[in-house]
């Protein structure tokens, strides 16, 4: 890995040697890898990635892992599709879609954690483990599975149903722990402690962020190596919104941009926990915890980790934030799947919310290009619309039925 330098703090600078840690021994600030940008630009084109791989891994150069060693499930290159309808449907001009439902487990997680787990062997870990509201438990579960890797993944007690089995079914060890992601997460960091174990987003944090800036690589990629203007990200942590932020600024540093990005970033939060969006909305720089309560529960992190960091990067961009009401979320899952045909889970709903209501308020302009970016397929939370949505009516199995019931005008 002669691109990656080191690990430097983002609070006060101070620098490391790559090792499985994410926090500043100075000043507890937060730590991230350093790259070589101008050995990479020496070593990267657009040539070299359109001939690698369908996956995240094209992008070897700019991620913090010996690529020949990478687990490889598929991660990534999902389909960034261009809404029409939906840009009709709210008064936009050019809509696009990243479709981050068709990852292998069927969240962007895939991602991360795809790069977690490569870097956790690097290491020589022989367990992994992590602090999930679903999506990231799904892929630690699986990706551990192909490595054949233990796995331990501890999530909050009521998570839907469905996330449990999707994640038990590779045959780690789920936990359940009677509390919301928070308290899950406070856990987690005792266990990092006292086992020998990689922690997806705890010791290997630094490494697992990185992976979410394929986002913004495929997005430029697919769009014919340009930008968007505009950006809608979902908030739950805070690091997908400041990872795709970075990723847009580094394909400018080695080469792959003609211009210098100026994308601006907005973010989507559940009103239920809606910490971020509350400190930009009321103009704060304080983020005040909150206990969660949201259908969106992949997005139910009441003290967000990098919370600062989005609310920094949507302000420095241009961006805003929204805060959506359950039913809201539940409409943008639903204005997303019958104009464009993709099912999202809440947090999908959350994005979709709020670009409409960015849209309406003007803040999204009809002349912007937007990628919004819809991170979990809809099945993994059919609780959501279940109550709302099913069959347009029941029949007896003869035409006279059918007939009765609808009313059919001449095609």
């Amino acid at each position: 890995m002669a691109h990656v330098t080191g690990l430097r703090c983002r609070e006060c600078g101070h620098e490391y040697e790559i090792a499985p840690i994410y926090t500043c021994e100075w000043c507890f600030g937060p730590v991230e890898v350093v790259y070589d940008y101008e050995a990479i630009k020496a070593s990267i084109s657009r040539e070299k990635i359109a001939a690698g791989p369908d996956n995240i891994w094209r992008y070897a150069d700019l991620l913090p892992v010996e690529s020949d060693a990478a687990i490889n499930l598929g991660a990534g290159y999902t389909p960034l599709v261009r809404c029409d309808r939906l840009a009709e449907a709210l008064g936009l001009g050019e809509v696009w879609i990243k479709n981050d439902t068709l990852n292998p487990t069927n969240s962007f997680k895939d991602r991360v954690v795809a790069v977690a787990l490569s870097k956790a062997l690097e290491f020589g870990f022989k367990t992994v483990a992590c602090a999930s509201t679903g999506n990231l438990a799904n892929s630690v579960a699986a990706h551990a599975a192909r490595a054949g890797l233990k796995s331990y993944v501890f999530v909050p007690s009521d998570l839907e149903a469905g996330k449990i089995v999707t994640t038990s079914v590779y045959g780690g060890n789920v936990v359940a722990v009677n509390g919301n992601y928070d308290d899950v997460n406070r856990l987690c960091a005792e266990l990092a402690g006292t086992y020998p174990w990689a922690f997806v987003n705890v010791n290997v944090r630094p490494f697992y962020a990185e992976g979410s800036k394929t986002l913004a690589f495929e997005t430029a990629e697919q769009l014919g190596w340009q930008t968007p203007d505009h950006v809608v990200v979902p908030i739950a942590s805070g690091s997908l919104l400041t990872k795709i932020d970075k990723g847009f600024a580094e394909l400018f540093k080695v080469g792959l941009l003609d211009e210098e990005p100026k994308v601006r970033v907005s973010g989507a939060q559940a009103l239920g926990c809606s910490p971020v969006a509350e400190a930009y909305l009321t103009n704060s720089d304080t983020i005040k915890p909150v206990k969660p309560k949201t259908i969106a529960k992949s997005l139910a992190i009441g003290n967000p980790a990098d919370g600062y960091f989005a609310l920094d990067v949507v302000r420095r961009t241009g961006g805003s934030m929204c805060a959506v009401t359950d039913d809201e979320i539940v409409d943008g899952i639903r204005l997303l799947a019958r104009t464009e045909g993709i099912f999202a889970e809440t947090a999908g709903g959350v994005t979709i919310a709020t670009l409409a209501k960015l849209a309406q308020s003007g803040v999204v302009r009809p002349d912007e290009r937007v990628v919004a970016y819809i991170t979990g397929h809809g099945l993994k939370t059919l609780d959501a619309v279940e109550g709302v949505v099913g069959p347009t009516a029941t029949i007896a199995p003869n035409l006279e039925a059918f007939q009765a019931a609808f009313t059919i005008e001449e095609q």
